[in-house]
């Protein structure tokens, strides 16, 4: 009887859910790659196991995948381990053939929080990435998962050593595609070549943080690379954490994200004044193309032709449902538009 209710609730909230028709969703390759992905995703980052429990998870993906969104981006560190349970458990509840979704997942920080963690965190050595793809498929319950990262570089581990584990994991069928995320320009060439010169599966595709005040990675550093190696780029944080919704321009709200003790390292980022200032100037722009500052700021991702898919995060339905609208907005970015948003935050990206 409980799945059943759950199953009306989850129906009853698609009908009334922007469909594909209204918001249509594009997909982009992968860069160089033959994969291709929902120009938005759904990530889990905070909210899953914290706020989204399985029931939650399973009306959410169900009305994400109903839009058009078929990229669904997780990692091994995320809420230790249990953001994978979740999602995995939501998976098996859905029951939608594998071929029709994109699932994706990170290692670097580990899971080991007490006694002898060497080998166990914060490394890319091959011994805890064959141990961590591995930890990660169970608690998924998938027999592979189409994206892993490399959460970050290791500087103490050889990459060579990092490349032919990652490219083992593709061999071995446990992932179909490798990549990177927040590494520098440098290294992920390094990595490329590393694997071009011994017939290793390349990274095709970059995590980095990307938005408005946050560019200089995506934009200038990665530029040769795009056409080098045919790098894409699925990027996160397309509202800055909750800054450019506006949310933050009169302090810290109780029970947003900056409020919450494991994001305290973001509140001063979020009450920058001068930000603030200019997601204040960046609201007429949102109200005069029908939409909100969230809308907004999403919409100015999508238009980097660079970005394969921009990872979105919700911790329900109405916020997904807010992301959705990004899509409209996109295409009345006219280039005069993106001209404006580009003066109002000159001098504030990094």
């Amino acid at each position: 009887m409980a799945a059943a209710r759950r199953l009306a609730r989850v129906c009853a909230t698609l009908n009334t859910f922007p469909t594909k028709r209204e918001f249509p969703m594009r997909y982009r390759r992968l860069g160089r790659a033959g994969l291709q992905v929902s120009e938005l995703s759904l990530g889990s980052w905070v909210t899953y196991h914290n706020q989204v429990n399985v029931d939650a998870a399973v009306e959410m993906l169900a009305a994400a995948k109903d839009a058009g969104i078929n990229f669904f981006d997780n990692a091994e560190a995320y809420a230790l381990g249990q953001s994978e349970v979740v999602m995995g458990q939501a998976f098996k509840r859905l029951g939608w053939p594998r071929v029709s979704y994109v699932v994706s997942t990170k290692f670097y920080w580990g899971l080991a929080r007490e006694g002898n963690t060497v080998n166990q965190r914060n490394t890319l050595n091959r011994k805890y990435l064959m141990q961590a793809i591995d930890g990660s498929l169970q608690r998924f319950g998938l027999d592979h998962v189409d994206l892993v990262y490399c959460h970050r570089p290791d500087p103490h581990t050889p990459i060579e050593e990092t490349v032919r584990a990652m490219s083992d994991m593709i061999t071995q069928g446990k992932a179909l595609y490798w990549g990177t995320s927040e590494w520098s320009a440098d290294e992920i060439r390094a990595a490329w070549g590393l694997a071009e010169r011994h017939h290793l599966h390349k990274p095709v595709v970059e995590q980095p943080q990307y938005h408005l005040f946050h560019r200089q990675r995506v934009e200038k550093d990665y530029a040769r690379l795009y056409d080098d190696i045919g790098l894409g780029l699925t990027t996160w944080s397309p509202l800055a954490s909750g800054l450019l919704t506006g949310k933050y321009r009169d302090g810290m709200p109780a029970g947003s994200r900056g409020a919450m003790e494991s994001m305290a390292f973001l509140r001063d980022e979020l009450t920058d004044a001068k930000k603030n200032a200019a997601v204040a100037q960046l609201a007429p722009i949102a109200a005069e193309l029908g939409g909100t500052l969230a809308q907004l700021a999403i919409a100015w991702v999508t238009k980097n032709p660079r970005v394969s898919s921009v990872i979105t995060g919700a911790s329900k339905l109405s916020q997904l449902q807010d992301n959705l609208g990004a899509l409209a907005l996109a295409d009345k970015l006219t280039p005069e538009l993106m001209a404006r948003i580009d003066t109002l935050t000159a001098g504030l990206a990094q």
